[in-house]
């Protein structure tokens, strides 16, 4: 009988290391996009299934599932965020393919609460059975996750938490404890009376607030007075921020290094870069994407920080698929460990 496809087996297959392979299967850090269609695709041609993926596999022969509809609403961010959760969407709709599960996607187009709740009401009115969502904090948003749950319709957020909902469990990243680490690193790059300019991307969302407030505060714990800290909002716009970061740097106390807890970090660099400040002001950011690594290569982006968005895409709705059709609850929060620190030495 032949032996079953080992890591080992997809690697050498791929011509690449077992640890390349590790990522790829669990999304952990940056890989490049060849490299990944070629172990994917060795994934493919192997037929390598990983230990829990067999083990899914073997126990749902005998399962008779009952059909399921699956929600998800997408904030109106683009980039690294959309493409990644959607991949995390797609491979859960492969996965849950074989357990008669339907998967709807709705995208906002706006930050305005009623847009999400309209979105809700679409998905219900489709027949959700349960909704995977990534919203603004918002009372009208948490009181729609209430009402559903009160109709038997269960909610899991992801990526950005509605900790004062009843939503069922959050999946996604510790980020007061990512934001902890990047005041961390950047407490060994700069000196004590250093100035620090702080953006967000939009503080009404639990997980930009979060990720700040940990900058922030293990900020002070190192010795960093609050008033050596300027915090401001760009709602991920390119413009906003790339006329926020030029004016602090043209202000009169211009910043000794930029913590970018937002996405536009493209208008960050092009503003630092305008301003003649490369290498002089430290960079630190979050996510992965493409532009961020060759960022990374040419040195004007220090350090990034990054999460499993794909996970966040596709961990909801097995959760969810698994509550429906069998009864297990998550029990709690499924909150990531893998945090990863990514520098020009360390992109694969």
């Amino acid at each position: 009988m032949n032996k079953r496809p080992t890591i080992q087996t997809v690697a050498e297959r791929a011509g690449v290391s077992r640890g390349t392979v590790d990522r790829v299967l669990n999304n952990r850090s940056y890989v490049r996009a060849d490299v990944r269609e070629r172990v994917l695709d060795a994934i493919r041609e192997t037929g390598y299934l990983s230990p829990r993926e067999a083990h899914r596999q073997t126990a749902d022969r005998p399962q008779n599932y009952s059909p399921v509809k699956l929600g998800v609403l997408l904030p109106n961010w683009a980039g690294p965020f959309r493409e990644e959760v959607t991949r995390g969407i797609e491979s859960a709709r492969t996965t849950l393919s074989g357990r008669h599960a339907e998967i709807r996607v709705c995208i906002c187009e706006t930050d305005i609460p009623g847009e999400v709740i309209k979105f809700l009401d679409e998905l219900v009115d489709w027949g959700a059975q349960g909704i995977a969502l990534c919203a603004l904090n918002d009372i009208t948003i948490e009181a729609k996750v209430g009402e559903l749950a009160d109709n038997g319709i269960p909610c899991i957020t992801f990526n950005s938490d509605l900790p004062n909902s009843r939503r069922l469990c959050f999946v996604g990243q510790d980020y007061a404890k990512s934001g902890r680490i990047a005041a961390e690193l950047l407490t060994k790059c700069i000196a004590p009376d250093a100035r620090i300019l702080a953006l967000a991307g939009n503080l009404e969302y639990n997980g930009h607030r979060t990720r700040l407030d940990g900058f922030c505060s293990h900020m002070r714990e190192k010795g960093f007075s609050a008033a050596q800290i300027d915090i401001g909002e760009t709602y991920n716009d390119y413009r906003v921020t790339y006329n926020k970061v030029m004016a602090a740097l043209k202000g009169p106390t211009p910043p000794d290094a930029i913590y970018m807890a937002n996405r536009s970090v493209t208008a960050c660099i092009d503003a630092v870069r305008a301003a003649g400040c490369t290498g002089r002001v430290r960079v630190i950011a979050h996510d992965m994407s493409p532009g961020r690594a060759q960022m990374l290569r040419e040195g004007t982006l220090d350090l990034t920080i990054t999460q499993d968005m794909f996970r966040q895409g596709s961990q909801p709705l097995i959760l969810l698929c698994d509550l429906l059709q069998l009864g297990t609850q998550p029990g709690r929060d499924q909150l990531s460990t893998s945090i990863s620190i990514i520098c020009a030495q360390n992109i694969d």
